[in-house]
């Protein structure tokens, strides 16, 4: 078999591009991990009108910045407050370059990223009029240079950004103002836009090159001045290629079917779309202490660590361990200029979402895969600072509040009765008090706070942590054999697991119900198949999760669990929380059950379709999950330098390391049918177990599987196969009575 050139061709944007019940995902034109990050405003796929194209995005799916929209017509012609159509079959979608066609005024848009930079090209018909619109999206303003340049500021959450562009040809430029009507929300508001006519001079293309900052409009000048000195369009698209071919052919597989791989390197690109780097020569505008700070180090921002702390930082610690270090070291920066560890870096601030402080996890999962190259004692000193004293709620940031102290007292997170008001005003309004969420999410979270404890010889912080990572144990209900709600005094609380607790169960769960959240103890599965009473009961009830059934419509329960998408049964591939539990067999013996999930799960779910990404994306959150899955094995409990074995969809898996080496998969007989693994070796070592670690990885070993039609159920089955503890792993650790 002929391997291609680039895995480029791969690459397949549109994929996701149509959301279940939620967000779709958005082909995305960027460089990798660059803050310039375009895509057509519509709602989705099957919408065939584009708003404008935005000149940058605030933070994944937060908002734009500046927006370009080009018009056959004139500037008192109000057609320029008017979405365009588009042609489906005319688009072309690729990570460096966009190009559309717009039916009704005979205009090709094309479009190439720079780092800091933008370039648009418009190809009108013959004889027609040309007219640019460029606008802002919330607060801000234009002011016109000359004929062929403008500068523009745009306010938003408080903070600036600018903008220098500069168009090939002069023109005629009119500000005005445009009326945006938000429907939802029944609100409306004006925004100024200026307009630039250009002469019918024969020339009928006209190109539009700018810069953006965060620091000055000067700055914005300098950035585009540096990065794109010409006008050469087709010489930055080619430069986009050649950085995102680097990036893709880093991994390459061989076997597989097109649909495969197109879904896996879609999948690998759009692990590359944050965290996003904005220093601009060397300085950087931190809205976490609203100053410009000097530093030659890359800055990034734009994470949602509840989803990326789980496979794309894992991911990115094999494939990029130099920018995930640098990330790790923008978290600190971020901590000192701001006070608190972020939780959801954005580009303007700490957003409050979700639950949990699971940057503690992706500060040990580094620490212990040799990533050192970040100010470790300062990320504890955030990391404890958060645990001790911010609040615990969901959707909140700040000070703790008397829950948080009923939490360090007895345990758990205290739940209210169906019939009771809430009456802690801290407690955000739909989000509620998760309960049961907050109580797992928070062992894990001590759990790796402990285990940084103890890399830095902080033994009392490790004595203490260390029995907190066992609060999850508090609401294990043993008869039901779920994680479930208590009230202030102990007391079990009388809920339907499967749909009680209001809008995605949040009063007791977050966006899925009880039976994702009796999974959530990956710092402690051993101690979770104990407390399902061992091994056989543990997968018998791991089987009935994939079988239960909803209990009702699924337009019941859809209405309340919009999130809990990619169903089988109860498990919900369309939802975070869900991406361990088909490794969990892998713990209880039975790993030839792993390998069945996995191949159903991605072949049903991730097809290179629009329909192809079952629930939020979430900025390569979900899709690390399928690039890991595909190779064939997964980081069950990010924090231990493991991998649980899978079962790859190719024959060949090789990736190239940042150390010159490279690790190799083999799947020999590897096909649809043939996903069952019979035998492997580890450097032509028999490998009777179904884990790895990640010094395998980074020594450039070679992971030989031999696969076929039926189980063997044989292989990883006895106890010592299943994959460790954290005192096998660490073997510098002494014996401890708290320890897990």
């Amino acid at each position: 078999m002929t391997e291609p050139e680039s895995n480029l061709q791969y690459v397949d944007p549109h994929i996701g591009g149509m959301g279940h019940l939620l967000h779709p995902t958005r082909p995305n034109v960027q460089l990798p991990k660059q803050m310039i990050r375009m895509h057509p405003m519509r709602a989705d796929f099957l919408d065939d009108q584009i708003s404008f194209f935005p000149l940058t995005i605030m933070s994944h799916r937060k908002g734009e910045l500046f927006g370009v929209m080009p018009y056959s017509c004139l500037a008192d012609d109000e057609q320029w407050k008017k979405r365009q159509m588009y042609d489906h079959d005319l688009e072309t979608v690729l990570p460096y370059y966009y190009s559309t066609y717009f039916v009704d005024s005979d205009i090709r848009a094309e479009f190439a990223p720079g780092r800091k930079t933008g370039f648009f090209k418009f190809s009108f018909a013959e004889k027609s009029n040309m007219l640019v619109k460029l606008q802002i999206n919330q607060s801000g303003d234009w002011q016109v240079i000359s004929g062929n340049s403008v500068s523009g500021v745009e306010v938003f959450h408080g903070m600036k950004a600018y903008v220098h562009g500069v168009f090939n040809i002069s023109g005629n430029a009119t500000l005005n103002q445009q009326i945006r009507v938000n429907v939802r929300k029944k609100t409306s508001r004006s925004e100024p836009v200026v307009l630039f006519e250009f002469p019918e001079d024969g020339n009928q293309s006209v190109e539009f090159k700018y810069g953006i900052s965060f620091i000055s409009a000067e700055q914005a000048k300098a950035n585009l001045e540096s990065e794109i000195p010409d006008w050469d369009f087709e010489a930055l698209k080619s430069r986009g290629g050649e950085v995102w071919t680097d990036k893709l052919d880093q991994i390459q597989v061989k076997g597989g079917s097109d649909a495969q791989r197109r879904t896996f390197y879609t999948s690998l690109y759009r692990c590359y779309e944050r965290m996003v780097n904005i220093n601009e020569d060397g300085k950087y505008y931190s809205a976490y202490d609203h100053k410009v700070h000097s530093d030659d180090r890359d800055f990034y921002i734009d994470d949602w660590v509840w989803d990326t702390y789980l496979a794309q930082h894992p991911l990115r610690v094999i494939l990029d361990p130099g920018a995930e270090a640098d990330m790790l070291q923008s978290y600190v920066n971020m901590y000192e200029q701001y006070g608190w560890m972020p939780q959801f870096p954005l580009l303007y601030k700490d957003d409050p979402a979700m639950h949990g402080f699971h940057s503690n996890i992706i500060f040990l999962d580094a620490w212990r895969k040799g990533i050192r190259n970040f100010d470790v004692e300062k990320a504890y000193e955030g990391m404890r600072k958060n645990a001790m004293e911010a609040t615990m709620l969901p959707w909140r940031n700040g000070l703790r509040c008397e829950l948080d102290y009923f939490y360090r007292e007895n345990g758990f997170y205290p739940a209210l009765k169906p019939s009771e008001t809430e009456t802690i005003e801290e407690v955000h309004g739909f989000e509620r008090r998760q309960s049961v969420a907050i109580t797992l999410a928070h062992s894990y979270d001590d759990w790796a706070l402990a285990q940084m404890a103890d890399e830095l010889g902080e033994n009392e912080d490790y004595k203490y942590y260390i029995r907190e990572a066992t609060n999850y144990r508090n609401l294990y209900r043993s008869d039901k054999k779920l994680m479930w709600p208590k009230d202030a005094q102990g007391e079990w609380i009388d809920i339907d697991p499967k749909f009680d607790g209001g809008p995605g169960g949040r009063d007791y769960y977050d966006e899925n119900n009880g039976y994702t959240y009796a999974w959530q103890a990956q710092h402690d599965i051993h101690g979770l198949i104990e407390l399902m009473g061992g091994r056989k009961d543990f997968i018998a009830n791991l089987d009935q999760l994939f079988r239960e059934d909803l209990g009702r419509t699924k337009y019941q329960f859809w209405s309340k669990f919009a999130d809990a998408t990619g169903l089988v049964g109860q498990f919900s591939m369309g939802n975070e929380p869900s991406f361990h539990i088909p490794y969990l067999y892998n713990y209880a013996g039975e790993p030839w059950k792993t390998q069945k999930r996995i191949r159903f799960l991605l072949d049903v779910w991730f097809q290179d379709n629009i329909f192809g990404i079952p629930g939020d994306e979430d900025g390569g959150g979900m899709t690390a999950f399928v690039v890991f899955s595909s190779m064939g094995f997964y980081p069950v409990t990010p924090g231990l330098p493991i991998y649980s074995i899978g079962s790859p969809v190719f024959e060949e898996i090789s990736i190239k390391l940042d150390n010159g080496k490279t690790f190799t998969i083999m799947a020999n007989n590897c096909s649809k049918t043939n996903k069952y693994i019979q035998s492997a070796k580890l450097n032509g070592e028999t490998l009777n177990r179904t884990w790895f670690t990640h010094d395998d990885i980074l020594s450039g070993s070679t992971l030989e599987l031999e696969m076929g039609q039926y189980p063997n159920k044989e292989w990883g089955a006895s106890g010592n196969a299943a994959p460790p503890s954290q005192v096998t792993i660490n073997s510098s650790k002494k014996d401890d009575e708290n320890e897990l």
